[in-house]
């Protein structure tokens, strides 16, 4: 079938949008780090299911030190700290804007490369890191009421957090790819077929038990244990959150391997990277919230810029 790839790549991207809209409403009613904990736990509940069914092994098999080490890394910074800083942004600034934030994560993927790889910065990367951030900065800037300074239209705290989120998807990015790295060199040469597509989905679960331990721990130092009691009381919280997983860390991630697959990656991640477009009508809806035309063309600049890194 032709555009497969590509027509799985959009649906992901509609999944994401979905996964956004439910951890919003999850993380307003029970809190972000409850939402966070409850996710880590169902999803390395999912995995295992599936890990079991497609391997026979219900855990991550064959994952050696180093292995655990970069993954459990790539949580704790993607997980622990830029979920908290995205979910949170979701209570600040919501999830639209939360959102937008997140195209800065290929600039961030592209400088930690560059740090921890080895990988080139080339011009045309510098090239989209601008354009990505003027879009961001026309949809977050406004002129003072005496038109001679930029002001922020957001509070401050969620713009801090917003960026601490595309910081923390982009930097765990690169830590996930060294930690594949590790895994896949661990392989045996007897090591079963089928687990050379399972093992993205291994590698998912290291990071879910990581992430699952990290909440817990902070909750703990912060006081936040009691939270839990009172979330998991709260149906509707645990409703959203059950969904948020399944829709995000679960359907989402196994539907954007099987797309790479199909599509040249380029296209593929040009297309999951979607989600602050098509998040915007939705919301609008849901929050009756006006979406200014200022806010459409930011969202705009930074999906081309978002574009530009993967398709020059």
């Amino acid at each position: 079938m032709h555009y497969l790839g590509e027509i799985i790549s959009l649906v992901v991207a509609v999944m994401w949008t979905a996964t956004a809209l439910f951890a919003d409403q999850a993380s307003r009613r029970i809190g972000a780090m409850s939402t966070n904990l409850f996710r880590m736990i169902f999803s390395a509940i999912l995995l295992a299911g599936l890990l079991w069914i497609a391997v026979g092994h219900p855990y991550p098999a064959f994952a050696d030190g180093k292995t655990w080490l970069w993954m459990g890394l790539s949580a704790l910074v993607g997980y622990v700290f830029g979920d908290f800083c995205l979910f949170n942004s979701y209570i600040v600034i919501g999830a639209r804007f939360g959102q937008l934030f997140m195209t800065l994560a290929p600039v961030f993927a592209a400088i930690a490369g560059w740090a921890l790889l080895g990988e080139t910065l080339s011009w045309k990367s510098v090239l989209a890191m601008a354009v990505t951030l003027s879009g961001i900065a026309i949809s977050i800037l406004s002129r003072s009421r005496d038109g001679h300074h930029l002001t922020l239209r957001l509070p401050l705290k969620g713009v801090l957090l917003g960026i601490g989120a595309g910081m923390g998807q982009g930097v765990g990015l690169v830590l996930s790819k060294i930690g594949m790295q590790h895994y896949e060199s661990a392989l045996p040469a007897d090591a079963p077929a089928a687990f050379s597509w399972a093992m993205p989905f291994a590698s998912t679960m290291i990071r879910s038990l990581t992430g699952m331990v990290g909440f817990f721990v902070l909750m703990a130092i912060f006081g936040m244990l009691p939270q839990l009691r009172a979330a998991v009381h709260n149906r509707t919280g645990m409703k959203f959150t059950a969904l948020t997983t399944l829709f995000g860390p679960f359907i989402g991630v196994s539907l954007s391997l099987m797309a790479v697959q199909y599509a040249r990656a380029g296209i593929a991640s040009t297309l999951m990277a979607l989600t602050p477009v098509l998040i915007l009508l939705p919301y609008a809806l849901i929050y009756k919230q006006k979406i200014t035309p200022k806010e459409i063309l930011g969202v705009i600049v930074s999906m081309t810029g978002v574009a530009l890194f993967f398709l020059l």
